[in-house]
This record gives structure tokens, C-alpha cells and sequence, in this order.
């Protein structure tokens, strides 16, 4: 017998523990969906066990079963969250849709699986982990994360045997530019009935049920329960509009930045900002990719044909990543483009990558990768930069 042995890593016990969860859930989803339809809790035996698999894949995960939202969300709903929507404009919007039954939902999954983790990003890309894992199942939704409901904030909620109308919700919000995060307190006519304990617990689900989990994780810095109503009252719903003026939920866009280099000259930047880890959970996987090109102008930037092959080259390089890597970082200048992307290493779409960027003709290519799971190179290069714009 071996004096020692090598621990598992928590990656591995992860992926065992998702293995194990789709080979049991043929068991599992018959009572899930019974409990779903009869609006009853899971019986306490099937809990259980759905419990054990669910932390077999992440200690700090939690699990909740329901009914699946209309496939496609809904056009009215999202028209009518707009703060900014103007009556008449909402009319001929409505007016040029194609088929109003749009307005109902379409077929899709009648039952909704969702992981819960809350601020614990491994346990989130674990989450993640274990969705892109699953079968094909009509019927069900496997989600990674909890998403937004506003339907919810117009409906009646049983909290610990008090019943509460959150139709007559509000909140105000005070923004923290230097952290980025928002202070949500939230006001419910009937706090003043309710134990402290409980004032929280509500008013930290209404903020989730405004944001979804992971905008919730991204956005809030707290939530307090007033018993006062606020000067300034918002309704819940337009929690997601102030969060994505602080750059929230965005899933960082490409901005440009302006740079210069000693010897190569200027450089045309483009870089995803801002970008939080939660934003991309599974992306782990550090692609630096090097394109010379051969025309340019005398600014030493592409032109001609050169820059017709990148532009190519970079709509090439976006289908084959499709939801498996995304750019985070690009340069251009001094007679090479450098390209810095994060991929899931578990989804094999390197070798689909190699091969497109192995056809660069204006050149040899460079390409290096190497495991970076806390983003520390893109973190390292982009703190360089000031002045973003849009």
C-alpha cells in the first residue's frame, strides 16, 4: 500500500459529482416534475437525495425546482420594464410585431431545474459546469444560476406564514461609483408587522427576483428593509436599468482605448470592459493568438487587403468560439495584431481554434496558451490602460 496519495482536486471531485447527478436524474425527474405540477414541496426522501447530489458537485449549491418560464421571455414585459419607454412608442413597437401570440410565450420546457450559488464563484462555476453537462430534455431547463422574475414583484408572497402583495414593493437606490455596486433599500407597506429577520429576508429576495442571482452577486453591495416609505420611490423593476448604467449585466462590451508603444507606435485597442469573472464562469483557459499582416498605412495600422483578411479572421475566429471562449483583449499596431482571449477548456474547441488562426497567410501566426483561471494576465495588461471609451 502507498504511504501517500494524491488528493482529487476540487475540479475532479466536481466533475465526478456532475457525472453522478446525470446518471441518477432519470430517477429523479418523474417526482420533480409531480411536485411541480401538484404545486406541493418535494417529499422529503426525493429532497434529500437531490440535495446530496446537488452539494456532491459543490458543498456551498443549492437547488429549486418550478415551472419554466415562457420560452423566449415576453416582448410586452420587456417593453413595459423600459424606464424610458414612451406610451406611443410602446404601441408601434407592439404594432410591428410579426405574430402577437409572441406576446403569450412560445413551446419550450414546462419544468425549470436551478442551481444556486449564490456569492460563491467556484460553487458558480461548478453551476455552470454541470448545465452545459445536460441532456437534451424538452421538458426541462437546467439553469446555472437563478434569473430575474419580475412577473414575481406583482404577486402575492407567502414569507415564514405572512402573506405580502409585492405589487406594492418600492425602493430607492444609492449608487457607489468607486466600488461599482448598488445600496438597494426596500419598502414594503407591511415591514412594520413584521420581525426584523423577516423584513430582511424579503427584501433581500425582492432585489434578487429584480436582478437574478448573478447580477444580484455583480451589482449590490446591501440591501436594507425600510419601514419608511423612500422620497424618491422606484419601483423594483428598475433595479436592472441603474445597475447596467454602473456597467452591470452587460457582460462586458468591447470598448476601445487609446495606447501608444515606444517603438511599435500607436495601437487601436479593444478590450472587454468592465468584465467580472461571473460573467464568463467556465472561461479558464488563456489564448494569446499573434497575426502580422503585410499592408499598412503610415501609421503602421492594416489597410487594403490586409486589413480586409483580419477583419476575416476575426469573424472566423468569433463562430468557432461561439459560446465556448469570447475576445477579451486586442491590439493592433506596428504590423501585428495581438489577440487575447479565455476559453472552457472542457469544451475542445482549441483544435477548431488552431486551425483557423494555422490558415493566417500574411505570416506566421503565434499562439500560446496556459491555465488562468483568475484572469491574472488580462487583469495585469488592462490596468495599463486609461481612458476607455465606448
Amino acid at each position: 500500500m502507498p504511504l501517500f496519495r494524491r488528493r482529487r482536486s476540487a475540479a475532479s471531485e466536481s466533475a465526478a459529482g456532475i457525472d453522478a447527478f446525470w446518471s441518477h436524474w432519470p430517477e429523479l425527474r418523474g417526482t420533480l416534475a409531480e411536485s411541480v405540477d401538484a404545486g406541493s414541496p418535494l417529499p422529503e426522501e426525493a429532497a434529500e437525495r437531490l440535495t446530496g447530489l446537488v452539494r456532491r458537485i459543490h458543498p456551498a449549491l443549492g437547488w429549486e425546482v418550478s415551472a419554466a418560464p415562457p420560452a423566449g421571455g415576453n416582448p410586452l414585459e420587456d417593453l413595459q420594464s423600459s424606464l424610458d419607454a414612451d406610451p406611443g412608442e410602446l404601441m408601434a413597437r407592439l404594432a410591428e410585431l410579426d405574430d402577437p401570440s409572441a406576446l403569450l410565450g412560445g413551446d419550450g420546457p414546462s419544468y425549470a431545474l436551478t442551481l444556486r450559488s449564490g456569492p460563491d464563484d467556484e460553487a458558480r462555476i461548478a453551476a455552470e459546469r454541470w448545465s452545459r453537462a445536460a441532456p437534451e430534455e424538452p421538458d426541462w431547463a437546467f439553469r446555472p444560476s437563478l434569473p430575474a422574475d419580475h412577473e414575481a414583484l406583482s404577486r402575492p408572497l407567502d414569507w415564514n406564514g405572512h402573506e405580502l402583495d409585492l405589487a406594492h414593493t418600492s425602493v430607492e437606490l444609492r449608487a457607489d461609483p468607486r466600488r461599482g455596486t448598488l445600496t438597494a433599500g426596500v419598502y414594503h407597506p407591511d415591514f412594520m408587522f413584521l420581525p426584523e429577520e423577516d423584513q430582511a429576508g424579503v427584501a433581500e429576495h425582492v432585489v434578487l427576483l429584480a436582478l437574478g442571482e448573478d447580477d444580484y452577486v455583480r451589482a449590490i453591495g446591501a440591501v436594507r428593509a425600510l419601514v419608511e416609505k423612500p422620497l424618491d420611490p422606484l419601483p423594483p423593476t428598475s433595479i436592472p436599468s441603474v445597475a447596467h448604467q454602473l456597467g452591470h449585466g452587460s457582460g462586458g462590451a468591447l470598448v476601445s482605448a487609446e495606447a501608444r508603444h515606444p517603438v511599435l507606435g500607436p495601437l487601436e485597442v479593444l478590450l472587454r470592459h468592465p468584465v467580472q469573472r461571473r460573467d464568463f464562469p467556465v472561461f479558464t483557459l488563456l489564448l494569446q493568438v499573434v497575426l502580422p499582416y503585410g499592408e499598412a498605412d503610415a501609421e503602421k495600422q492594416p489597410k487594403g487587403s490586409s486589413a480586409a483578411a483580419l477583419e476575416a479572421m476575426d469573424a472566423r475566429l468569433e463562430e468557432v468560439l461561439g459560446a465556448d471562449g469570447a475576445l477579451f483583449l486586442q491590439q493592433t499596431g506596428g504590423g501585428r495584431r495581438e489577440m487575447l482571449f479565455y476559453l472552457d477548456p472542457e469544451s475542445q474547441v482549441l483544435p477548431s481554434v488552431e486551425d483557423a488562426v494555422s490558415s493566417w497567410s500574411e505570416g506566421r501566426p503565434g499562439m500560446k496558451t496556459q491555465l488562468d483561471p483568475d484572469w491574472s494576465v488580462f487583469n495585469r495588461i488592462t490596468g495599463k490602460f486609461r481612458g476607455l471609451r465606448s
